[in-house]
């Protein structure tokens, strides 16, 4: 059953936010590249004011991106651009296609309850963040 990437991302943040995951930015370049790339996408899609608008969103997650400061997980997800959440749910979506259920609860209730598929989750969310995002993660207790 095809799932929406809002609720996917929804289903990583739940994931994470068990973990008590939280990630901070070691390179300034990442930051500048997702402001530059927001804003450009905000451009493609509502003309000039488009710009303003994924320029400003761009620019507070590229500012936030270069601070060094540790954010939860489940905050750096709902924020990132739509360009990158469609990528972090490529590669998940990859795991739970094949799984069956009905809606996005029961989707989330039978991933909470299967460590296996949330140890996948994980590593995925794990991967992306320190590859693609180039971010530090460490875990609460």
């Amino acid at each position: 059953m095809p799932i929406s990437v809002h609720d996917l991302m929804q289903l990583l943040c739940r994931v994470s936010e068990e973990r008590k995951m939280k990630a901070a930015f070691k390179h300034s370049g990442r930051g500048a590249l997702v402001a530059g790339t927001t804003a450009f996408i905000g451009g493609l899609v509502g003309g000039p004011p488009g710009i303003a608008v994924g320029g400003a969103v761009g620019g507070l997650v590229g500012a936030w991106m270069t601070s060094g400061q540790f954010k939860p997980i489940p905050q750096i997800i709902l924020e990132l651009p739509p360009v990158e959440q469609q990528r972090l749910y490529d590669n998940a979506y990859a795991i739970i296609r094949n799984l069956d259920w009905t809606d996005t609860a029961q989707l989330i209730a039978l991933v909470m309850g299967n460590t296996g598929i949330q140890e996948q989750l994980l590593g995925v969310l794990t991967n992306y963040i320190t590859s693609e995002l180039r971010a530090e993660i460490k875990y609460e207790n």
